[in-house]
């Protein structure tokens, strides 16, 4: 490509967090911003200093300056901005989950296919710090032969200040963060899954989607690979610090999430040998210009007395960015594109289907024939 590649984000909530990193990424620039809240959307423009500024996100569709859009949206907003972007000749990258049913996500790949633009699903839990380890490990052989892969994502979103769209939300639904680090270590795709739902939640949050279980927990069969990997998530009315983890065996090593946050990690070296150990930061793996991002920083102006920006999630925010943009650049697939981030989703949109059936097997369609 020639010239700057000129990016839209649609959704300043989470998606402030990007802004700055985009804004520093070399070729790049920050075109316009949108928000439906018309003080809030003002308010950034003028912190970031972004003047092409919309409530409305189908305005950016058929502006032609524009080369690519970062989706940061309520979840069943996904899906239709994904598309539309996508269908108006716009590389899309969207933040998780790809889209809350079968149909979305085959529309989605058929969207991606027909525009021949990038589409991402930007995942965090595969550009943490702690999982960047892990694949290397894996990668090189230290871990041995994997042979079971284990992931979780527990949150409280019963506590005040969630969007009403959460109540109530079927736990796998929105399963990404636990089950896609599983899929990525063991190279392959979630082909199957038995799904339990276990205890419950109120009849008021239940009625919402028709969900009625606090933890949903998962067993994958995945292609082709003798490793199964299991994963628990839970949503309401089960008390647990906010966890995301992955715990790795292999006949050689073994990786396990820290248990407490601040705690740090263990690595299991053979027999009864463990010993906690200190992550290191991933920064070595990114342009010098983002790499400031891995960490927090803090930012004061005269529109908030402080404001924290990146290395949210495990400093995998910058790794995202750094991803969909090389493939823009490249002119080739993102390391999560739509099949990929389809085989994710659609991981967690079965097993919610199984456990709804008393832990009947489900089989995850195959994307490339959609």
């Amino acid at each position: 490509m020639s010239g700057k590649i000129k990016v839209a984000i649609i959704g300043l909530g989470f998606g402030m967090e990007f802004i700055p990193i985009y804004q520093a990424y070399p070729g790049t620039e920050v075109f316009a911003i949108c928000r439906r809240n018309k003080d809030e959307l003002e308010k950034t423009g003028k912190r970031f200093g972004i003047e092409r500024l919309f409530t409305d996100w189908k305005d950016l569709l058929d502006i032609d300056e524009i080369d690519a859009i970062h989706v940061v949206s309520p979840i069943m907003d996904h899906a239709p901005m994904t598309i539309a972007s996508l269908e108006a000749g716009k590389h899309c990258a969207c933040t998780v989950p790809m889209g809350t049913s079968i149909e979305d996500l085959k529309a989605i790949v058929k969207a991606k296919n027909r525009s021949k633009k990038v589409f991402m699903m930007m995942e965090t839990a595969v550009y943490t710090r702690e999982f960047l380890y892990v694949k290397e490990m894996a990668d090189s052989g230290r871990l041995g032969r994997i042979q079971f892969l284990r992931g979780s994502h527990m949150q409280d979103m019963g506590l005040e200040g969630w969007p009403e769209y959460w109540l109530g939300f079927p736990p796998m639904w929105y399963g990404t963060h636990a089950v896609s680090p599983l899929i990525a270590l063991a190279g392959s795709i979630a082909e199957s899954v038995v799904c339990h739902g276990s205890g419950s939640i109120s009849k008021e949050l239940a009625s919402r989607y028709g969900s009625p279980f606090a933890v949903e927990t998962a067993v994958f069969k995945l292609r082709d690979s003798n490793i199964i990997a299991e994963a628990t998530r839970s949503l309401y009315e089960t008390v647990r610090q906010y966890r995301e983890s992955l715990d790795i065996y292999g006949d050689r090593l073994s990786f396990e999430w820290e248990q407490i946050q601040g705690e740090n990690p263990v690595l299991f070296e053979g027999g009864e040998d463990a010993r906690r150990i200190e992550i290191p930061d991933t920064d070595r793996l990114l342009p010098e210009e983002i790499k400031k991002f891995t960490r927090r920083e803090k930012i004061e102006d005269d529109t908030h007395v402080s404001f924290i920006q990146g290395a949210g999630h495990g400093g995998s925010h910058p790794h995202m960015v750094h991803e969909y943009i090389s493939a823009i650049m490249e002119e080739r697939d993102s390391a999560i594109d739509a099949l990929a981030a389809a085989n994710w989703t659609a991981a967690g949109i079965c097993a919610h289907q199984s456990a709804m059936k008393g832990g009947e097997r489900i089989r995850i369609p195959d994307f490339k024939k959609s």
